[in-house]
């Protein structure tokens, strides 16, 4: 679960130096893989937490 949780504080780093970059180059390529990372790792948090909250309900 602690890995699971620093994964995704990663991912989202990531996503945010990718922003980082394409607000100091203007290049639209770094806007597109954070965005792209961004969106997968959301997707992946809202599992996570799904899976949680099935585990108390069960």
């Amino acid at each position: 679960m602690l890995l699971f949780r620093w994964a995704i504080l990663l991912l989202l780093l990531v996503a945010g130096v990718s922003f980082a970059f394409y607000a100091g180059t203007g290049q639209a390529k770094y806007r597109r893989f954070g965005w792209i990372v961004l969106k997968w790792t959301l997707l992946a948090a809202f599992g996570f937490f799904v899976v949680l909250i099935a585990e108390r309900v069960v």
